[in-house]
């Protein structure tokens, strides 16, 4: 049987330049710390799980998934390292053990960045998929890209923290990302274009948009490229940079659609009846619902008419809604024109003929021709 002075003696022996009774005290304290940190990353969770189930934030569930995201093995490297802490050892262990700790804790960043912008996605995912399916592609794609920077970056600190020289190899990334940005700067245009498309959110699915000459309802937005169905029923495709530098009409945004509209009515329209007429627009327009009356005028003097000019809003985006509302005006207005006698303007010109003279010394005219020509008067001509 060891005796206690014995064990002592035997724990005092030196081993690796340490006495066993600083590698017992080392052990147990990354041990200590080990379960320490464990036990506390499960009750974060479980208490945090709670919390966003009660709350149910977007907050919530991002701190839940960087508390799942933390790693056995990582949180098993850093007791380690802080039990290595109370040891004296060679300065190249130290070394070794401070890069092991550094290289954890990047890959657990890594593991944690990786998993947040996943459940990003995937929450953006669920809730645009039934309304904005293209957008819910284009994001996975650009968190594609993300999580590829992301890992990208991670890979080259690592191997700087192991001494290996990344300088080179970051130049040559630098080359071939320019040469490779060069090469498809349009198709690198389009994708920053949805990627603002997708932010900014200037049209959804299902808008209706005017693109300089072109116009349709808003079928799919892709990475390089938009989707429309124009009114004819073909399908129009823009890419994203050019649609962007465009100036676009979105239509389905609109609260409230403005009309103006003129009508002509004759010059022998007698001044009493014309001064009615703005009257008339005015009650037809305020007789229609849903419509705001802005304004009616006789407007001016045209070649072949009177002219009046109707302003109106139409409380409503609703085309089909408009023009009925206009056709019921059109009825009203031409029932009550015909009504009140007065005739609307269409293009006319009036020619006046005046009669040729003739010298009497170049031909002799007889007593009939003198007769006519004595009772001839101007003509007028109406087309």
């Amino acid at each position: 049987m060891i005796s206690w002075e014995k064990l002592l003696q035997l724990m005092e022996r030196p081993f690796y330049g340490n006495a066993l009774q600083h590698w017992g005290l080392a052990i147990a304290v990354a041990l200590g710390l080990f379960v320490l940190l464990k036990l506390i990353q499960a009750i974060l969770a479980s208490r945090l799980k709670q919390l966003n189930e009660r709350y149910a934030t977007d907050t919530g569930e991002l701190l839940v998934e960087a508390v799942r995201s933390v790693r056995l093995w990582f949180l098993l490297e850093i007791s380690l390292y802080v039990g290595s802490l109370l040891l004296a050892l060679p300065p190249k262990t130290m070394t070794i053990l401070n890069t092991l700790a550094i290289v954890a804790v990047l890959l657990q960043a890594a593991l944690t960045g990786n998993a947040l912008l996943t459940l990003v996605i995937k929450g953006y995912s669920h809730r645009r998929l039934q309304t904005d399916a293209a957008s819910v592609t284009t994001v996975t794609t650009l968190g594609f890209l993300g999580r590829l920077g992301l890992w990208t970056i991670v890979g080259l600190l690592v191997l700087q923290n192991l001494g290996i020289d990344v300088s080179a190899l970051v130049t040559g990334l630098g080359i071939g990302g320019i040469a490779v940005a060069l090469a498809a700067q349009n198709i690198l245009g389009d994708l920053f274009g949805s990627l603002a498309i997708v932010l900014d959110k200037p049209f959804v699915l299902g808008d209706f948009i005017i693109v300089g000459e072109q116009m349709g309802t808003v079928e799919k937005i892709g990475i390089k490229t938009t989707h429309l169905r124009s009114l004819a029923g073909e399908q129009i495709i823009i890419s994203n940079a050019d649609l962007l530098k465009s100036r676009i009409r979105n239509c389905k945004r609109m609260q409230e659609r403005r009309i103006v509209f003129a009508i002509g009515v004759t010059y022998q329209t007698p001044p009493d009846k014309l001064a009615a007429i703005s009257g008339l627009l005015r009650k037809v327009v305020e007789d229609q619902e849903p419509v705001r009356f802005d304004r009616a005028h006789f407007k001016g003097f045209g070649p072949s008419s009177l002219d009046f000019e109707v302003v109106y809003f139409v409380l409503s985006p609703d085309f089909n809604l408009y023009m009925d509302i206009q056709q019921k005006i059109n009825l009203w207005l031409f029932q009550k024109f015909a009504d009140e006698g007065i005739e609307f303007a269409y293009p006319t010109q009036t020619i006046f003929i005046e009669p040729q003279e003739t010298d009497e010394n170049d031909k002799p005219a007889s007593a009939n021709d003198t007769a006519s020509q004595s009772k001839e008067t101007p003509a007028k001509l109406i087309l």
